[in-house]
């Protein structure tokens, strides 16, 4: 079974030696960047604006998709419904599918976070940083620690979402204007995969698939209405898009109020659940007895281990699930998730042993790791700004109370 396996794996990283397109499109020389943390976004961005009817300083939101590793921005447009304005191939993300459950298990979140201009981190070691915001109120709750997940440069990471330097560029030139547009917070939803019916089948037998049938509820409100949802947390749970009764407040670790779906969502969602249904139907004979076994991140990083030739020690891809996983008999699956996970190789240098002109070698798990790790003249991202801390529920403002989040139609 593992000669197979691992056969199975060379094979794909033969076939997909040519895959360096997927990871860099090189539109921008970062040598001649005089200010990184004003830098415009590109001609070719501003035109797709404007074809599409948004404003550069129109509010945006951010999706990632751990399995097929992409990270999409979206923005409003003149109408306030969101569409995607760019997507970028993550290159590298540590860990396996699943959530972020403790500092050191190598996890990047998943989960609904909202990030605010604190979050922007223009001093990165890791040429440019947005903190993830984890751990949010439903992270905190749960029990969950961790700190300083960010989405960065570098393409090397330890439960961040890494991207290369260029992207990160322009994907922090998103956030940064759309703040100045006067958004406040800017969602990101990260998933473990598209939420299609096919996939939720494919991943059934995850330990993680209970978590991720309640972030489909949010992934679900997004792609009806192609509005961020209003999230919450109560019962240690979220909830999407719930309106409660005589304004009652969401305790992340109370009873949830009594709280409604507003009828013109429910509509819509009830058309939408019967297609989905309809699919999963569909995905339940193709895929009998089948399902997706979720890769390693070694085994991702053999697939595109070549990626890596002629490159600094500190760039290290790590390649997509897709690219490395494969369905599999319900019963081999079991014996593969009951098997240990080989070591993952990482491309952890420490000061004293790193060459002098090496990039940084991973991402920041904590502000203690990171100090240790960082030559001294390196700036450390601060302690996540929005870590969990009991707060009073925001006052409605008389605009807010005019126009409820609820009336998209």
């Amino acid at each position: 079974m593992r000669i197979r396996h691992f056969a199975y794996v060379s094979l794909m990283a033969l076939a997909l030696a040519g895959c360096n397109d997927a990871l860099e499109v090189t539109h921008t020389d970062l040598s001649k960047i005089k200010n990184k943390v004003e830098q415009p976004l590109p001609p070719r961005i501003l035109a797709d604006m404007k074809a599409k009817g948004m404003d550069r300083n129109s509010p945006i939101m951010v999706r990632i998709f751990k399995e097929e590793g992409t990270l999409e921005i979206w923005k409003a447009k003149t109408d306030n419904r969101f569409d995607k304005i760019a997507d970028y191939k993550i290159c590298a993300w540590s860990g396996r599918l699943g959530p972020k459950v403790k500092t050191g298990d190598r996890q990047a979140p998943e989960g609904f976070y909202e990030l605010t201009r604190a979050n922007l981190n223009p001093n990165s070691r890791y040429y440019l940083a947005i903190n993830t915001g984890f751990p949010n109120r439903y992270d905190a709750v749960n029990g969950r620690t961790g700190s300083d997940l960010m989405i960065h440069g570098a393409c090397s990471s330890s439960g961040c979402y890494s991207m290369t330097d260029e992207q990160v560029l322009e994907i922090y030139a998103f956030a940064r204007d759309a703040f100045k547009g006067g958004q406040t917070t800017v969602q990101l939803q990260a998933f473990p995969f598209r939420m299609t019916a096919e996939n939720m089948f494919k991943h059934r037998l995850s330990p993680s698939y209970d978590f991720w049938k309640m972030l489909k509820v949010g992934y679900d409100n997004f792609e009806v209405t192609k509005r961020p949802p209003e999230v919450n947390v109560c019962e240690k749970k979220y909830v999407f898009n719930q309106q409660a009764a005589d304004g009652a407040a969401f305790n992340p670790a109370g009873q949830c109020p009594a709280m409604s779906t507003p009828p013109a969502l429910t509509a819509a969602l009830s058309s939408y659940d019967k297609t989905y249904a309809a699919d999963y139907a569909k995905a339940e004979k193709k895929f009998d007895g089948m399902a997706w076994y979720d890769p390693t991140e070694a085994e991702r990083k053999a697939v595109v281990a070549k990626l890596r030739m002629g490159r600094e020690l500190a760039y290290a891809p790590t390649g997509t699930s897709l690219q490395a996983g494969r369905m599999v008999k319900a019963a081999e699956l079991e014996e593969l998730m009951t098997k240990p996970a080989a070591p993952t190789a990482t491309a952890t240098m420490t000061a004293a042993a790193a060459p002098a002109a090496a990039a940084p070698a991973t991402a920041a798990q904590d502000n203690a790791t990171a100090v240790a790790a960082a030559p001294a003249n390196v700036p450390i991202p601060t302690q996540n700004p929005l870590a969990f801390a009991p707060v009073a529920p925001p006052q409605q403002t008389a605009e807010a109370a005019k126009k409820p989040f609820w009336k998209f139609w």
